[in-house]
């Protein structure tokens, strides 16, 4: 292919194996810094965010101590979005494309299923969440639906009547949004995330109106941790905080593609990280800690916040707010990545639509509402596929920043020829795939063994050292 190729000619020449017009590099990338924005606060601003940013102030430490460990994490985040950013933005191609530069252009596969498979298991769970604020309202209009609600009266597979309605109208609303495409899914996210803000300063408004301002307390619970002691559970929180964006800042090339430039994407990484989330989490501490005085116990489930406000109207708004919310992240977090990912395992026969709908399918067929009420599956089904991750990061930005020096040929990215860069051997690069391996059978001991409990959280950051050493050493050896 001669450098004066058209896009178009470039295209023609991509191996169909390699290549359909969802994994191709985009003519244009259209997405500024608000859309990035808005992107970060659909993934932070959901019920689960709500719950975890609320967590942290649970753990026995001080305000100060817990805000310094979410500038910490937070900050990690975002030093390690521009990282992975950075190769999809400059290609204008997904995360799974992006890989075949590391893994091979078939071995990029063992990274897309992975995180498919991850994400297929969070889209049902959140779907699930969902699912639990729209029954809250239906409870309030309809109280005559209460048996319907009671899965021992009305029941299938683990799930009520009125909750399989629910879980089945948010299914086929957010399969709706997703088949029209990402400039609609751009859309809904850039209205989620100002939406929920709009929702949570109401109801922090009149939280304070009931108790006054005396009645904010940044110490949620009591504080059991000061000086050097405070410092493993700090660590711990960052550690929180990490994991809770792992999935997503992994396959974050999914939608740094879209952006109009590199300095476009840290800029709306810079807003919708470190500052919006230090915004929200003051908001949810703000809130939650007048639900004490309020309401007489500490709540920090939003849904169950808003349903104890004496007004069907709010209660309405607030729990719709957090269920388009909650499809936002899902949208963003676990129904875009899987249709990235399986449409890279074969491209002529699955599309990014097709992709997407075997997410959502197989997101029904593992009934995560199970899989939420049972600690133990998640333990060793979803923690364990965590583990991953972490390895997976390391491998990719070592690949790219240490191995390839930057360097992508986007034309070998599509190419099946054994004279391709990224052929490697037989399309697969046998030191990422080892690197990954070995890094992941030690990032999942902690998660696996009982005594080793206190070292899981940070399987993670274990995961993610390892591969990004094993597999700069590997490729370094075999220059």
């Amino acid at each position: 292919m001669t450098a004066t190729a058209t896009n178009a000619e470039r295209k023609l020449a991509y191996d169909p194996r390699l290549t359909n017009a969802d994994l191709a590099p985009l003519e244009k990338q259209t997405w500024g810094s608000y859309n990035i924005f808005a992107f970060w606060m659909s993934d932070v601003h959901s019920v689960g965010g709500y719950v975890t940013a609320g967590s942290l102030f649970l753990l026995g430490l001080s305000g100060w101590q817990v805000l310094v460990a979410l500038v910490a994490g937070i900050g990690i985040v975002y030093f390690f979005c521009n990282l992975v950013a950075k190769p999809s933005q400059q290609t204008g191609v997904p995360f799974p494309v992006i890989c075949r530069s590391v893994f091979g252009v078939l071995g990029a596969n063992v990274p897309a299923v992975i995180r498919g498979l991850i994400a297929v298991a969070w889209y049902g769970i959140q779907t699930y969440l969902a699912s639990a604020a729209l029954d809250v309202v239906l409870l309030k209009l309809f109280p005559s639906l209460l048996p319907y609600a009671d899965v021992q009266q009305h029941g299938l597979l683990g799930l009520s009547a009125l909750g399989w309605a629910s879980f089945t109208v948010l299914w086929l609303l957010q399969a709706a949004v997703f088949w029209t495409g990402m400039e609609t899914i751009r859309r809904f996210i850039d209205f989620c995330g100002p939406a929920v803000y709009v929702v949570m300063f109401l109801l922090a408004g009149y939280l304070i109106a009931r108790a006054g301002w005396g009645a904010i307390d940044f110490n949620l619970g009591d504080v059991r941790h000061t000086g050097w002691a405070s410092l493993p559970v700090m660590f711990g929180a960052i550690a929180l905080v990490v994991s809770y964006f792992s999935g997503p800042m992994l396959n974050f090339g999914d939608f740094s593609r879209y952006g109009k430039s590199f300095a476009a994407v840290k800029r709306g990484n810079l807003l919708g990280l470190p500052v919006n989330f230090l915004v929200f989490a003051v908001l949810v501490v703000v809130t939650a800690s007048l639900t004490v005085p309020v309401f007489g116990e500490l709540l920090t489930d939003p849904v169950a916040t808003v349903a104890r406000i004496d007004s069907t109207f709010a209660i309405v708004l607030g729990a719709l707010t957090f269920s388009i919310a909650t499809i936002g992240i899902n949208i963003v977090a676990n129904f875009i990545s899987p249709a990235f990912d399986f449409s890279n395992v074969n491209p002529r026969r699955i599309s990014w639509r097709a992709g997407g709908m075997i997410a959502a399918v197989g997101s029904v067929l593992i009934t995560p509402w199970n899989l939420y009420h049972n600690p133990a599956v998640i333990h060793y089904t979803l923690e364990t596929l965590g583990a991953f991750i972490g390895p997976l990061f390391g491998v990719l930005i070592a690949g790219h920043y240490v191995v390839g020096r930057q360097r992508v040929d986007v034309d070998d990215l599509f190419t099946m020829s054994p004279t391709g860069k990224y052929w490697y051997r037989k399309g697969y690069n046998p030191k990422a795939i080892i690197a990954t391996a070995a890094a992941s059978l030690v990032a999942m001991v902690p998660v696996l063994v009982p005594a080793l409990a206190d070292v899981a959280p940070y399987s993670w950051f274990v995961g993610m050292a390892l591969g990004f050493a094993l597999f700069s050493l590997l490729s370094r050896v075999d220059r």
